[in-house]
């Protein structure tokens, strides 16, 4: 009995009665499960202040140094090393806000970042793109602007990410083709890269156009998000040291992120990796708070192991996920919203890739993080995003925001009249109960097919990464641009003929 209902996160099919779900704002309904006892994660809370304390943090932006040293840091002009008490981070973590929202073009885009929610974020940075029609390849404008169409399409990716780069695109300008992109093919709240002082100043300068926003009421609440990675161990660049800044005293939310992997740039123990995190976390947090108090920043984690016999990143192992759940404790110790992040190592969209991601996301989800970022397309350890992954984790995605809400247990729930209307041996099809609810009392498949194998095998016997790639495509087919797209694209295109005229901006490196 297949009814032809709408799902939460597929914009253009009709239903007099929608599902419940709201996949735009999701609430974790699950208890944060631990690893570690209190007292482990306490002792690695120290650890970390005794990491910042006495052995520092190197900070290359000489900026960022005085900040640090205003606020009473230890500073060593000759090494760059960066020394940071205890009260002086405590300060800061007092200054941070424990909730905020973001917003996009559409007010029903606003979503809440707060401990307790759920936002998910397709897989970002990845330099290759592959679909099963034109292979594996560098990631170009057009399939950017393909990916975030195909994104745009699904509430339960609520906010864009940096899918692939825009490699076509010199990198003085890339940043102008990208953000305009977003600004006029998406309503969510966008991403922006911090490469240099000059390209945020643009990126704010094309958001406040496109939103028809003055620079205190820009300042004044979150309209995009920047990923901020310290070089771990204990290295703090330019671009990521001015980024912090550059967002702080803008308002607009940095997510501070150290990528430690385990045996490599971080202790081989998931204790010791957590602790290295913890300290470049807090390092980084602290700057954005000098530089304004109560600026919106998410603690980070994306902590993960080597392969030892090869040194390659593995995703989706059991050091993986007990490290996010361990970033969890730490998270709910300093009180901060936080992400977290699914992915995988696969190289080809398999049951690896399937039970990898699928494993880092659940990790997520019971750790309690706000934010889970590669949880869509997300390949080989970031080299690759998938155009039939990005489909068939969306499929899960909107399984897991399904489980957001409870199932009503009030008394036309419990069905008794039903069970009394249906003889013993009968069946349930036809009951009034039934009727009254089968158009929307199961979540539809996006892509699993529920048919048998005969009928399975007659309708052509395709895998769900060959469904996936049918999806996709008719998922770009059916993209309809946001309202005030035209409008946008009009605002933007003076001010990026005149900075493109004037040179672009090039990256801080």
């Amino acid at each position: 009995m297949r009814a032809n209902r709408r799902h939460p996160g597929a914009g253009s099919r009709q239903s007099a009665q929608p599902r419940p779900a709201d996949y735009r704002r999701l609430r974790n309904p699950f208890t944060p499960q631990r690893v570690f006892s209190d007292d482990a994660v306490a002792a690695m809370h120290e650890s970390a202040l005794k990491i910042n304390e006495t052995l520092g943090i190197k900070v290359l932006l000489p900026e960022a140094r005085d900040l640090y040293r205003e606020a009473g840091a230890l500073v060593d002009e000759d090494t760059q090393m960066v020394r940071i008490g205890g009260e002086i981070i405590a300060q800061a973590l007092e200054s941070c806000p424990r909730s905020f929202r973001g917003f996009g073009a559409d007010p029903q885009r606003t979503v809440e970042f707060a401990p307790g929610t759920l936002v998910f974020v397709g897989g970002s940075s990845c330099p290759n793109v592959s679909d099963l029609e034109r292979g594996r390849r560098p990631g170009a404008l057009a399939d950017y602007i393909e990916l975030l169409k195909i994104s745009q399409r699904f509430d339960v990716l609520q906010i864009s990410g940096n899918y692939t780069e825009a490699q076509d695109v010199p990198v003085h300008l890339r940043h102008y083709a990208m953000l305009r992109a977003q600004l006029t093919l998406s309503d969510k709240m966008p991403f922006v890269h911090s490469r240099g002082r000059e390209q945020v100043r643009d990126a704010f300068a094309m958001i406040r156009l496109a939103r028809g926003l003055g620079e205190q009421e820009f300042r004044q609440a979150v309209y995009a998000h920047t990923m901020i990675n310290s070089n771990s161990p204990r290295v703090l660049d330019h671009s990521m040291a001015q980024g912090l800044i550059d967002f702080a005293r803008h308002g607009q939310m940095a997510i501070v992120t150290p990528f430690c992997l385990a045996g490599a740039m971080a202790p081989i123990t998931i204790a010791g990796a957590l602790t290295l995190q913890h300290a470049e976390a807090l390092a980084g947090i602290t700057l954005a708070q000098l530089a304004r108090p109560g600026a919106p920043v998410l603690y980070g984690s994306f902590l993960s192991n080597v392969d030892m016999r090869s040194g390659s990143p593995a995703f989706g192992t059991p050091t993986h996920m007990q490290a996010t759940l361990g970033a969890g404790q730490l998270a709910r110790l300093i009180g901060l919203p936080w992400r977290a992040g699914a992915g995988t190592a696969a190289n080809v969209v398999d049951a690896q890739a399937a039970w990898e991601t699928q494993f880092s996301l659940w990790a997520s989800v019971l750790a309690g993080a706000t934010v889970c970022i590669h949880a869509a397309g997300w390949m080989e350890g970031g080299l690759t995003h998938s155009y039939e992954k990005l489909m068939i984790d969306v499929e899960v995605l909107q399984m897991v925001a399904e489980l957001c809400v409870a199932p009503p247990a009030d008394e036309d729930a419990l069905g008794f009249e039903a069970v009394a209307t249906v003889p013993p041996g009968g069946h349930f099809f036809s009951a009034a109960h039934t009727m009254a609810r089968y158009r929307t009392a199961f979540y539809e498949p996006l892509i699993a097919d529920t048919a048998n194998f005969g009928a399975w095998q007659e309708a052509g016997g395709r895998t769900a990464t060959q469904r996936a790639c049918e999806k996709w495509k008719q998922t770009l087919s059916d993209y309809t641009p946001p309202p005030g797209a035209a409008a946008c694209g009009e605002a933007l295109e003076e001010f990026i003929a005149r900075r493109t005229e004037e040179g672009g901006a090039p990256p801080l490196t």
